[in-house]
């Protein structure tokens, strides 16, 4: 009796083995023959499988082949697919009636396809880790490290749920019913299809939307962003969304669909470096050629700076006080933040042992019988 193409073409070796098996076990009853071909298959499958792990692996490789990670996800689906392919060979020889060994057959066949994929899947899984392994120390400095991870990771959730579909397909195929019906139903899967298509269409959307991320770039893994006022950094990328590491650890999910449809803040497009601000508002009488050399000071005595950037002016000339703004530079996103809370800490402890006088204060003018009024500082420095 011919098996299914997939399951015949992988036990074909071992068919002649078990027909053996069955010719000396012809005296026994046909439900022990076929219990004691189905339990011996599984033992051969478990034995083979410690062997090919437990035995080989320490002999033939070690751990600077990068071979860990597989012998780790490796046990389970190598015995299941051994004991599919082993009982794909037994099941001709068993006593089961013609239709049941067909039903068996199929069954195994669906099987076996379905572990194809899984097998598929490991090894795209262990690929991906070992490509941003490669980068992992240098992703938050790098443009083209973050490059990288992020179409591995966006191409890997995009080849799982094509690799899923494919074995699902085939194992359906591995029924004859299926293919059977499948010519019938083509005149009736357009409408269907567009039905499936409209109710899936914001999966779909999302799933296009994360190859054009890949592909364009416009975001990357350690990106740093600000998505509606939250300013975090990307953390994950998947098949339909963005997963954004807020400051203060929260995570922020987003649509990829949502992402190519409405602006966002991306401080690392090409560069990690940035420029970060700080502001005060000092009194009019405060030096700022002084500021200006504490400032200088300030970033030379801490490594957060990255020796590019440091400028202070006057911004603004409010009523009550003058506004100040620094730049300084750091080499990413993080430093530059820690960099800015650095300055202000340190220019207003200065501001506060040095020059008291130089902090925001409110003016007032006495006038005849005991009024007050305000006095803009302009009007105190004429005076």
């Amino acid at each position: 009796m011919a098996a299914s193409p997939a399951i015949h073409t992988a036990a074909a070796p071992l068919s002649h083995l078990a027909q053996r098996a069955g010719t000396a076990l012809a005296g026994w009853p046909p439900a022990l023959v076929t219990a004691v071909l189905v339990i011996g298959a599984i033992l051969l499958a478990w034995a083979l499988q410690a062997l090919l792990v437990r035995v080989v692996p320490r002999r033939i490789i070690s751990r600077r082949h990068g071979l860990d990670r597989l012998m780790e996800r490796l046990p389970r689906p190598l015995f299941l697919g051994l004991a599919v392919v082993l009982l794909g060979a037994v099941v001709p020889a068993t006593s089961l009636s013609h239709p049941a060994k067909l039903v068996a057959l199929e069954a195994l066949s669906a099987a076996f396809m379905l572990l194809l994929g899984w097998g598929v899947l490991i090894a795209i899984d262990l690929l991906t880790e070992r490509e941003l392994a490669r980068h992992h120390a240098t992703i938050q400095s790098d443009p083209m490290a973050r490059k990288h991870a992020t179409q591995w990771q966006v191409l890997r959730r995009a080849t799982h749920v094509l690799t899923v579909l494919v074995a699902l397909a085939a194992a359906l195929m591995a029924f004859p019913g299926v293919r059977a019906y499948g010519v019938s139903l083509l005149a009736s899967a357009g409408a269907a299809g567009l039905v499936v298509g409209l109710a899936a269409r914001p999966v779909l959307s999302n799933l296009i939307a994360g190859i054009q991320i890949a592909i364009t770039q416009p975001l990357r893994i350690e990106d740093a962003v600000v998505i509606n006022g939250q300013w975090g950094w990307i953390e994950e990328i998947t098949a339909t969304y963005v997963v954004v590491r807020i400051w203060n650890w929260q995570r922020l999910v987003v649509p990829l669909a949502w992402l190519l449809e409405n602006p966002f803040q991306n401080w690392t497009r090409d560069s990690a470096e940035l420029i970060g601000t700080v502001h005060w508002h000092v009194d009019y009488t405060t030096p700022v050629d002084v500021l200006r050399r504490k400032l200088d000071e300030i970033v030379r005595a801490t490594p957060l700076w990255n020796g590019k950037v440091a400028v202070l002016q006057v911004t603004h000339a409010l009523p009550q006080t003058m506004e100040l703004r620094a730049l300084v530079s750091a080499n990413d996103s993080g430093a530059a933040w820690d960099l800015r809370c650095y300055v202000r800490e340190k220019m207003l402890a200065f501001l506060q042992a040095d020059y008291p006088h130089a902090l925001p204060k409110q003016r007032l003018e006495l006038t005849g019988r005991g009024q007050e009024t305000a006095k803009t500082p302009a009007d105190a420095v004429a005076a």
